[in-house]
């Protein structure tokens, strides 16, 4: 034990860029646990749309993505819009939102995103639209 306080004395710098990073890590994940909303696997995303008609589906993948298979009523806003759209969900602040991308990653920062607007009750389709396929749930084309 007294080589290691030794260590740490000889060593302080480097004992401070550890602390230093450490805390950096740990409120990267916490911003990242905040911020990506409730996790909702398909099954539980079709629950949702059948049990809050009025809920926002938001599609985040590219116009030509869209085109060839989305979620029912979803509507789309690539998240390179997304900002410059969101105004037009204002309407939709107090009530069920999911997003989805690709693979849910993207999502996350439209989450971000929506939280900042004061959107409060925002779900991310778990695994994106890959997920949604894998599980044989139906798409769209019009």
């Amino acid at each position: 034990m007294e080589q290691l306080s030794e260590f740490i004395v000889n060593n302080l710098i480097l004992f401070a860029a550890l602390f230093g990073v450490m805390v950096m890590l740990i409120k990267s994940e916490l911003d990242h646990q905040a911020n990506k909303g409730s996790l909702l696997t398909p099954s539980l995303a079709i629950r949702l749309m059948n049990n809050h008609d009025d809920a926002l589906v938001i599609d985040l993948r590219t116009a030509a993505d869209y085109k060839n298979g989305h979620i029912r009523g979803a509507k789309n806003s690539p998240l390179n819009d997304f900002a410059k759209n969101i105004d037009t969900y204002s309407g939709y602040k107090d009530k069920e939102v999911l997003v989805y991308c690709n693979s849910g990653n993207t999502a996350i920062r439209a989450i971000k995103a929506l939280k900042k607007a004061g959107f409060e009750k925002i779900n991310n389709l778990d695994g994106g639209i890959a997920a949604w396929k894998e599980a044989n749930m139906p798409l769209v084309k019009k």
